[in-house]
């Protein structure tokens, strides 16, 4: 993450992201458009658009996310285990602490570094940023992930996303206990209004954002789940039951965790437990299921001792 702040000195009347071309200019104007037009750029602590013309005094602060050439991508051995493979699609055991592709500070031992070790033809498959990925999964969760072995399976596959047809399970610990134990979190999602590296329900640019959830055992003080994300939002599991007052065990950043608590589990308790999709060449509808690691089920075993 690259941090800056400018102060303008003299009006111009200049667009603001030609203004930041100028003084940033390891990074091409799409990429600062795109900055602007997330939240990470701000004049005078406010969100604008790129076209907003600058004027004397106005102070433009300015995070921008380091991104990485397809050359800057170097094929490493990663451990990861397969849940399945065929010429088309991979579905990856991705474990906890692994992330996904570079970005944000993390120039190597990625999933796709380790992808384009054991399968160099990704290179060629999709984003050359992020050959062959198609969702993500974040840092501390661990489960099942597709990923893309050809063109043809990354936009049938893109397209399956896009139109929310590629169901996705998952099983997660929470604190305290629901007095309903089916229900549906319908709250909008952005990022911080203050915060801007944290995904709230506090937010100016608010996007729809739905998770079906299901008791499936109560603890002493906790309630493992099955969730169910009908959108595919950034931290969207992690903030949706932060907000309703259930933060997840382990979770520091949205109040499950930290010296204080409660709980005791190495790790934040969210897994990618099940996959559905359509095949993208055959058509078929398959499924995949990636069992709860060890070590949480050392921690569920521990909450059904105490309850």
């Amino acid at each position: 993450m690259i941090e800056k702040k400018f102060q303008v000195l003299s009006a111009k009347n200049q667009r603001l992201d030609l203004f930041l071309k100028s003084k940033i200019q390891e990074f091409s104007r799409a990429h600062i458009q795109k900055a602007i037009k997330e939240g990470w750029v701000r004049v005078n602590d406010r969100p604008v658009k790129a076209s907003y013309r600058l004027k004397e005094g106005d102070l433009v602060s300015v995070q921008i996310i380091e991104t990485l050439t397809e050359n800057e991508l170097k094929p490493e051995k990663v451990d990861f285990d397969l849940l399945y493979e065929d010429d088309q699609i991979l579905v990856i055991n991705k474990p906890s602490g692994l992330v996904v592709h570079p970005g944000a500070g993390v120039r190597s031992g990625t999933l796709v570094n380790g992808l384009l070790y054991r399968y160099p033809e990704i290179k060629l498959v999709g984003s050359p940023a992020r050959p062959g990925i198609v969702h993500r999964l974040d840092k501390e969760t661990s489960g099942a992930m597709v990923v893309a072995r050809s063109q043809v399976a990354y936009q049938a596959l893109r397209q399956q996303f896009e139109e929310r047809k590629i169901k996705k399970f998952y099983l997660a610990l929470a604190l305290g206990r629901f007095k309903q134990k089916k229900g549906i979190i319908d709250l909008p999602l952005g990022r911080h209004v203050h915060h801007r590296q944290k995904i709230s329900v506090k937010t100016r640019k608010p996007r729809v954002a739905i998770t079906h959830y299901e008791v499936l055992e109560e603890f002493k003080g906790t309630s493992f789940l099955m969730l169910k994300p009908l959108t595919g939002r950034t931290h969207q599991l992690r903030v949706h039951l932060s907000a309703i007052g259930h933060p997840l065990v382990g979770d520091s950043r949205y109040g499950g965790g930290g010296k204080k608590q409660l709980v005791k589990c190495p790790r934040l308790f969210l897994h990618a437990w099940r996959i559905a999709l359509q095949h993208p060449v055959s058509g078929q509808e398959v499924e995949f299921e990636c069992p709860l690691p060890a070590e949480l089920n050392l921690v569920l075993q521990s909450e059904r001792q105490q309850k």
